[in-house]
């Protein structure tokens, strides 16, 4: 009979060792989780049609120029002190703060509606973005940049001034168009502009699903 080989048995980690362990373990994992979530918000982008840039680009430009202009009219200009400042026989620039939606219409004087209005540029601002996402037509991104930066630009006044901040009056033959902004122009250029697509032959009725 010959005496069996007993292998010495490996040391277990004390416990202390096996927590400090996991506790290393635990940040690289976190880490690996940042890293898959941002690969995958870069992913979706990398998923967005080829006219999602230009369209931002249309927005950024909207929003730049809506805010300088009003900046200009209340502190450039002085407008509110001022009162009128003639342009054209059928042009002036009068300072309206306009508590209501685009052009004045159904004016909200309450803290309540206020946001309300706020929340619903805000909104439709996020709706724009995802549909810019999928634009199909150079028409589509433009129109829906427009309405972007618009919608921001009067969110930001509501937001900061509690109003929106109208300086532009158009009237002739005794006729006066609402006092309105840039930002109120380009919503409107950007709602004629998906009419526009929409009517046209072979025009996409609804935003495209897939990405290109």
């Amino acid at each position: 009979m010959h005496s069996a080989n007993i292998m010495p048995r490996a040391k277990q980690p004390s416990k202390k060792k096996r927590a400090k362990k996991r506790a290393k373990q635990k940040p690289a994992r976190s880490r690996s989780a940042a890293r898959v979530k941002r690969e995958s918000w870069t992913s979706r982008f990398a998923e967005s049609g080829p006219y999602f840039g230009f369209g931002l680009a249309i927005a950024a430009i909207v929003f730049a120029l809506d805010q300088f202009t009003k900046y200009a009219v209340l502190y450039g200009l002085d407008l509110a002190a001022r009162g009128k400042i003639y342009l054209a026989p059928f042009a002036d620039f009068v300072l309206a703060m306009n508590r209501g939606i685009s052009y004045g219409l159904f004016p909200q004087d309450g803290e309540l509606g206020r946001w309300v209005l706020f929340a619903i540029k805000i909104a439709a601002s996020v709706l724009f973005f995802f549909w810019l996402r999928r634009a199909g037509s150079k028409v589509v991104a433009a129109a829906l940049g427009l309405l972007i930066g618009g919608a921001i630009g009067n969110a930001l006044d509501r937001a900061i001034q509690g109003a929106v901040v109208d300086f532009i009056s158009l009237h002739a033959f005794g006729f006066r168009w609402y006092v309105f902004n840039l930002a109120d122009a380009a919503i409107v250029a950007g709602v004629f502009g998906l009419l526009y697509d929409a009517l046209r032959p072979n025009a996409l009725k609804s935003p495209p699903k897939g990405g290109n």
